[in-house]
């Protein structure tokens, strides 16, 4: 089977023997693993690729200002010389739009145009990878980069009409990119927003429900209208959202975190796996960070295991291997999955 046969069955619920993952490393522990191997296309010989992605929508279209400072297409100043960045100016000092035009879709359908014929022809011609079209930031976090986190949160209490006209803004302009990727042959969108923390949701439940459930509706809708699926990616502990992402068509959670409130892979996936699928599940916060070499090629095992028989699942660690990862521990996550695919 073919990687993207072995994740369409998965997606549909369908057990497979080989687990398809996806690893992200960052460069740091990267140079360090070829060292280790003395062999600069290590990745190519120790890991199958199961996905690919040939096109990239840019929401944001940050803009360098000098060494420090850049600007994204809403307006927000970003302080880039920090990690992660961080907003310095947000566009909207106020809960009004009033002296404020944001970008129309344009502004973000014209890469797109620019960019996708070779995109196409890139897709058409991998026949082995499972095609996902990379969509970015997502509409609660765009909605935070134009007011401000803090301010965000209150506008859902204290100005509800204007932060739902910024949530339905924000996806006016979703809506018309994913329009703009509606011939590109690709399997699946993934999409980013996180809406939550350890403990739960950030917005509340009830809010979350109130202003942006509706936008992903739409949002899922459109994607399911060309035939493709919609994974979603959201840190924290979503599980008192899943029904509603449920219904509104939600067909997979990327970066389940174990370690949030409610998310222990073996509850959701009894409670949600025969509606949903599951990415990651993989903690890095627990097993990656405190668990042995050998504690960690077991935890694979078993997730392995748990899934193999009715599908919904990609293995993957809910975050990338990060630079001050022991080196032995990073080549025990390798080694293991070089073994399921």
């Amino acid at each position: 089977m073919t990687a993207r046969e072995i994740i369409t069955r998965r997606l549909n619920h369908q057990g497979t023997e080989i687990t398809p993952y996806f690893l992200d490393i960052e460069g740091g522990l990267e140079k360090k693993i070829a060292e280790h191997y003395k062999d600069e296309n290590w990745r190519k010989k120790k890991l199958r690729e199961f996905t690919c992605s040939y096109l990239a929508v840019d929401n944001l279209q940050l803009e360098a200002i000098d060494s420090v400072y850049s600007k994204d297409a809403y307006g927000a100043l970003w302080r880039m010389d920090k990690r992660p960045w961080h907003l310095e100016t947000p566009p909207l000092a106020e809960p009004t739009f009033e002296g404020y035009t944001p970008p129309g879709p344009e502004v973000f359908t014209a890469p797109i145009f620019k960019n996708k014929p070779k995109a196409i022809e890139q897709y058409n011609s991998d026949n082995e990878h499972y095609r996902l079209i990379h969509m970015g930031w997502g509409v609660f976090e765009i909605s935070w980069r134009i007011r401000g986190f803090e301010n965000a949160l209150m506008d859902s209490f204290t100005d509800e009409d204007f932060y739902a006209e910024l949530c339905n803004t924000i996806t006016d302009n979703f809506i018309a990119t994913i329009k703009a990727c509606e011939d590109v042959p690709a399997d699946a969108y993934l999409f980013g927003d996180d809406w939550g923390d350890q403990r739960g949701i950030i917005l509340g439940p009830d809010r979350w429900r109130k202003f942006i459930k509706p936008c992903w509706a739409r949002i899922y809708a459109e994607v399911h209208s060309q035939g493709k699926k919609a994974i979603q990616h959201s840190c924290g502990s979503i599980v008192d959202i899943y029904d509603d992402l449920i219904e509104i068509g939600l067909d997979c959670h990327e970066s389940a975190q174990p370690e949030a409130e409610g998310m222990e892979t073996a509850r959701i996936k009894a409670k949600w796996g025969d509606r949903m699928s599951f990415w990651g599940c993989l903690g890095s916060q627990s097993i990656l960070d405190t668990g042995t070499p050998a504690e960690i090629a077991k935890e694979i095992k078993r997730l392995h295991n748990l899934f193999k028989d009715d599908g919904g699942y990609v293995l993957a660690p809910a975050k990338p291997l990060f630079d001050e990862m022991d080196l032995d521990k990073a080549i025990a996550v390798i080694e293991a999955l070089g073994e399921l695919g």
